[in-house]
């Protein structure tokens, strides 16, 4: 989830209570975080206060000083920083500017190729079959839970079965994605 990012650990956990509170608010169909601490149970009490308290200590940890953005891009994506890199050391070790202004990526393409890491053209069929086994599990585990709910009697069995709903649209709408691609590899 946090792969790769220029975060403490601290700020992380920070967030990741944050995002807890947000999943256990969702999930009920409760009003989201705000200002007040109202609420209708101790949990959800206990949920809203975590994320206030962990709101305000992610405010208070500011750096003095920003990090460089190319530090923080090299962070981020190490092979995109490391081609952003090497045009500038290619172009500085030339012999004169007005060669290496004209002709850099001539230069470069003649030392080292670009090397593609995957082929975009061929779609792994086995894959996609693995993936969409994948999403019928999904769906019918969907399916289950809203029969369980049955008919919902109260605001909060509405608002989960509307994110029922939402989770079976949105299994439905990449099982199509995933039988299109399936297609167009057939052929």
């Amino acid at each position: 989830m946090f792969r790769n990012e220029p975060r403490c650990g601290t700020c992380r956990e920070k967030e990741s209570v944050i995002d807890e509170a947000r999943r256990f608010l969702g999930m009920y169909g409760l009003r989201p975080l705000g200002g007040t601490l109202q609420s209708d149970d101790d949990e959800e009490r206990e949920h809203r206060v975590n994320a206030r308290d962990a709101r305000r200590e992610l405010n208070e940890m500011k750096l003095a000083e920003l990090p460089d953005p190319a530090a923080v891009r090299k962070a981020l994506r190490p092979r995109a920083a490391s081609v952003v890199s090497e045009p500038r050391s290619t172009s500085h070790s030339g012999t004169s500017s007005a060669t290496a202004s004209t002709r850099p990526s001539a230069s470069r393409t003649s030392a080292t190729p670009p090397v593609a890491p995957v082929r975009t053209d061929a779609v792994d069929v086995a894959a996609l079959e693995s993936r969409v086994t994948g999403l019928l599990d999904q769906l019918s585990a969907i399916d289950a839970q809203m029969n369980l709910i049955g008919e919902p009697a109260g605001l909060a069995a509405r608002a989960r079965i509307s994110d029922l709903e939402k989770q079976r649209a949105t299994v439905l709408r990449t099982l199509a994605a995933l039988e299109k691609a399936r297609i167009a590899a057939g052929q």
